[in-house]
């Protein structure tokens, strides 16, 4: 693995009304924000994973507080989940990647956007984020596919010290014939839809339009669609509109995927603490729901009321809530972290 340093980017604190800079950007071109962007990242590095492709890793937030990492579901990238992971910034040291082939990571080689180069990229990031910011325990904040690549077998040699899954797919293969064959037509009806997505766009704002108008993003918060789209597209290489990062086959790709590997979960595996925070199981439409309650219940597991599989894009405040309240619990076996005045953390080290 190599990893090519960029230069830091100025830190800018967050404009009142937020949204990213336009996917695909690369550090060299971030600057000030203006209003609607995501501030530029205090550091940008960029990462080489074992084939080449290139990731780049974006690190927001107070340099000195626990780590956070911050990755999102197939299709999107992190930069979405601004109103979550923002509400997170005066606690934490956030440091945010997309997938290959989404958000700022430029387009690859679409033969290997698979379910099992995203596992083997995730461990290239979590020793590149150790050597680029400095070795200290990470604590992985994933939604969806990242929270399920964070957990299949060989995921807990990356070294977290604790994990936080927003809505894993997780699918116990003892399941009977039945539920695996529900599974099975979801996953083809997932790629299925992908597959026909719309790709090109006169602005990113009709892609936005597109999120309001969706079934599944009925019930996001104010300035999630806007947010969605600038983050999920980048202007197209001739100059005349916007593609969306992530092709629809490779998104379909990996939704096909992605229940064979969900079958391959093994919970006894984890060495570190987890939370699990689904969507509301009473909520009529929910885009991907958490395939198999009886399996995550048995993992400290809570649910945010009136959410669905986007739940940090609907309720961003209950989230950060419950990621900062299990972080606290999840590092207290390494550093004791103590609660301050206006509910912050510091680190305190730990005493033989």
């Amino acid at each position: 693995m190599q990893e090519h340093a960029a230069e830091p980017v100025p830190h800018t604190p967050p404009p009142l009304a937020a949204a990213p800079p336009p996917a695909g950007a690369r550090p060299e071109d971030a600057g000030a924000c203006g209003p609607g962007d995501v501030p530029a990242p205090r550091d940008a590095v960029e990462v080489r994973a074992h084939d080449g492709a290139s990731i780049f890793l974006r690190r927001h937030g107070n340099p000195d507080g626990p780590r956070l990492v911050v990755s999102h579901g197939n299709g999107l990238a992190a930069d979405a989940y601004y109103p979550f992971w923002s509400l997170l910034t005066d606690r934490f040291d956030v440091v945010l990647y997309d997938f290959r082939n989404h958000g700022w990571n430029p387009l690859g080689d679409p033969g290997a956007h698979l379910v099992e180069s995203f596992i083997r990229d995730n461990a290239c990031v979590a020793t590149a984020i150790d050597r680029c910011f400095g070795r200290r325990p990470r604590v992985g904040v994933f939604h969806s596919t990242s929270a399920l690549t964070a957990i299949l077998p060989g995921a807990e040699r990356n070294g977290y010290s604790g994990l936080v899954l927003f809505d894993p797919p997780i699918f116990h293969s003892g399941r009977d014939r039945r539920d695996v064959l529900l599974g099975e037509r979801l996953a083809r009806r997932l790629a299925r839809t992908a597959r026909t997505r719309r790709e090109r766009f006169r602005t990113w704002e009709e892609l936005a339009q597109t999120y309001r108008d969706g079934r599944a993003f009925t019930r996001l918060c104010p300035g999630a669609a806007e947010l969605l789209a600038r983050a999920t597209s980048r202007r197209s290489a001739g100059g005349d509109g916007y593609e969306l990062c992530c092709p629809r086959n490779c998104e379909a790709e990996i939704f096909a995927q992605t229940f064979r590997w969900s079958r391959r979960v093994d919970l006894d595996r984890l060495q570190c603490p987890v939370k699990v925070i689904g969507g509301d199981p009473a909520v009529p439409f929910s885009f991907l729901p958490s395939v198999d309650l009886d399996e995550i219940v048995a993992l400290d597991y809570d649910f945010v009321p009136d959410t669905t599989h986007f739940l940090q894009l609907e309720d961003p405040a209950a989230c950060a809530f419950e990621t900062a309240r299990f972080i606290e619990r999840a590092l207290s076996a390494w550093s004791a972290p103590k609660r301050l005045a206006g509910s912050e953390f510091r680190l305190v080290p730990s005493t033989p």
